[in-house]
């Protein structure tokens, strides 16, 4: 990450705290619900909270002295740390690295090198590999599991409605940033309705951790696991207490680096595309050859509204969708989705990303007046591959929109494959989890949300 970009990122973890502690201050005079507005945004803030929010959903400014530390190390020098300990002669503290890249983080590549997906994909390879990386994967496996278990779980909620009050809506958890707000702000408000299947980054990790270092015959401690990602939160994802095994003490994301720490660290070294060797990505079954790159439905992000609408519509109601149509609310990124049948609705999924529309969306909720079966919802207004970790421009602060147009172009040159559709997951359902409705498959992809509380100490400034 640039200088510039540090410095910009600093200001607003600053500017952030001093209207924290102010809050601070004033929660003394009156301890009732209040009103916040921050950057012309309104802000219901729950009894006692003390969270503040920017329009990424989880400024640096409520991360806790705790949080601050553990994310302090995931940076560059860190993974070089590790590196460098691989490359002294004391093995017993030498570490496997395995990169798991985001199919959103490859778009980002592609522009910047000049190349198609597949090809910047190999170059990214390439240099991982330089660096000292052992292997490396990409997640769209693992964010197949994911789609796979929300279309289950939605299932099954649909299914419950009429006797369980928080059975619908369903929201998608598959961004941090959302699941922050949601659980240390609008806290029983929303989090009974959130998925529970993890997100794709996290199976990722079980997916290492467990599996993969088994097949390689390592304990998961021996593994550094490493994942490139487009946004910033996904750092904060990592360390949740339930993603870290205290036995093992083994994180099932060690460290995570944006696309744009990967693009620094290359212009540091000052490697040029040209001089990068290409070689194709790693598979978790050990497969030879060069798999294709593949996709999931959805403009930017992992498609999860799609593939369960698609599903659902099968499932519940014998009815094959092939097309979804979007129909454009307040915004582009305020949609919504409806299936209907004799002029009947039967199913109504809306996507709502960014700041502004989730506040509509929750005021909605307040009131009650939520039609929708299914919301996925993503923090950084456009998707995934607008995260402020690849899409801010080099001035810092906005995001690029040329940039993210080139990217969503390059995304959406990638075909697309339905998770039930690929091998590679039938295998790993038996030879890993012991089939699709296993005791060990309901542990290794789900988890839970609820309520967390704000810690009374003071925000510490991050720079990421």
């Amino acid at each position: 990450m640039s200088e510039v970009n540090i410095a910009k990122r600093k200001e607003k973890c600053e500017n952030c705290t001093k209207q924290c502690n102010k809050k601070q201050s004033d929660e003394a005079a009156d301890s009732h619900q209040e009103r916040d507005d921050i950057n012309g945004q309104s802000l219901q803030v729950n009894e006692g909270s003390q969270l503040l929010l920017s329009a990424c959903l989880s400024c640096d400014g409520c991360v806790s002295e705790e949080e601050s530390l553990k994310i302090s190390q995931q940076n560059l020098e860190e993974v070089e740390r590790v590196l460098a300990l691989n490359k002294k002669c004391d093995v017993s503290k030498h570490k496997v690295l395995v990169a798991s890249v985001c199919p959103q983080s490859l778009p980002f590549f592609a522009v910047k090198f000049g190349l198609d997906i597949t090809e910047a994909a190999h170059k990214l390879c390439g240099f991982l590999k330089s660096l000292g990386v052992h292997f490396v994967f990409d997640t769209t496996v693992a964010a197949g599991f994911s789609i796979l278990e929300s279309q289950k779980e939605f299932i099954q909620r649909y299914r419950r409605r009429h006797h369980d009050s928080h059975a619908l809506p369903m929201f998608t958890s598959s961004c941090p940033g959302w699941i922050r707000y949601s659980e240390r702000v609008l806290g029983s408000l929303v989090t009974p309705h959130i998925c529970m299947a993890k997100s794709p980054q996290q199976i990722m990790g079980r997916l290492v951790k467990d599996y993969f270092s088994k097949q390689q015959k390592l304990s998961p401690e021996k593994v550094y696991h490493m994942v490139v990602a487009p946004c910033f939160d996904k750092k904060l994802e990592a360390v949740r207490e339930e993603f870290y095994n205290i036995l093992l003490e083994s994180r099932d994301v060690d460290c995570v680096l944006t696309s744009g720490e990967i693009f620094y660290l290359m212009e540091r070294r000052k490697v040029t595309v040209e001089e990068l060797d290409s070689l194709p990505l790693d598979q978790v079954l050990g497969e030879a050859g060069d798999m294709a790159l593949m996709r999931h439905k959805g403009r930017g992000s992992e498609g999860f509204l799609e593939h369960v609408f698609k599903h659902a519509a099968k499932e519940l109601f014998g009815l094959d969708v092939y097309e979804i149509t979007y129909k454009t609310l307040r915004n582009r990124d305020f949609q919504e989705v409806t299936l209907a049948r004799d002029g009947e609705t039967l199913l109504q999924f809306a996507a709502i990303y960014g700041f502004r529309n989730i506040q509509t969306l929750v005021h909605r909720m307040r009131k009650g007046r939520v039609p929708y079966q299914l919301v996925e919802v993503l923090s950084c207004p456009g998707g995934c591959l607008s995260g402020r970790g690849q899409a801010e421009s080099e001035s810092g602060g906005r995001v690029d929109k040329a940039l993210v147009q080139q990217m969503e172009e390059a995304y959406s040159s990638l075909p697309v494959r339905l998770p039930e559709l690929n091998p590679t997951l039938h295998t790993l359902y038996q030879d890993w989890l012991q089939g699709q409705d296993s005791s060990k498959a309901n542990m290794q992809l789900h988890t839970q949300y609820g309520n967390q509380s704000q810690s009374h100490t003071k925000p510490p400034h991050m720079q990421w």
